[in-house]
C-alpha cells in the first residue's frame, strides 16, 4: 500500500442539489415543463436548458398577472 492517508466516504461533505426551479427562482417546475418539450415529435429530444427555464418563467409571469387583474377587477366591484 503506498503512503498516505485512507479516505472515509463519511469525511466527505456532500452538496446538496439544488432543483432547476430553485436556481430560477420560480414556483412552477422547469423539469415538468423541460419533459414535455423534449417529447415533442419535431424536436427529436434536442431542446435547450434555457428554454426549459424560460418557458416555466413565462408563464408564471402571465399567472401573476392575470391574477392581478382579477384582484383589481375583484376590489372594483
Amino acid at each position: 500500500m503506498a503512503g498516505g492517508k485512507a479516505v472515509n466516504d463519511s469525511d466527505k461533505t456532500k452538496a446538496k442539489t439544488v432543483s432547476r426551479s430553485a436556481r430560477a427562482e420560480l414556483q412552477l417546475s422547469v423539469g415538468r415543463i423541460h419533459r414535455p418539450l423534449k417529447n415533442r415529435r419535431t424536436s427529436n429530444g434536442r431542446v435547450g436548458a434555457t428554454a426549459a427555464v424560460y418557458s416555466p418563467a413565462i408563464l408564471e409571469y402571465l399567472t401573476a398577472e392575470v391574477l392581478e387583474l382579477m384582484g383589481e377587477c375583484i376590489e372594483g366591484s
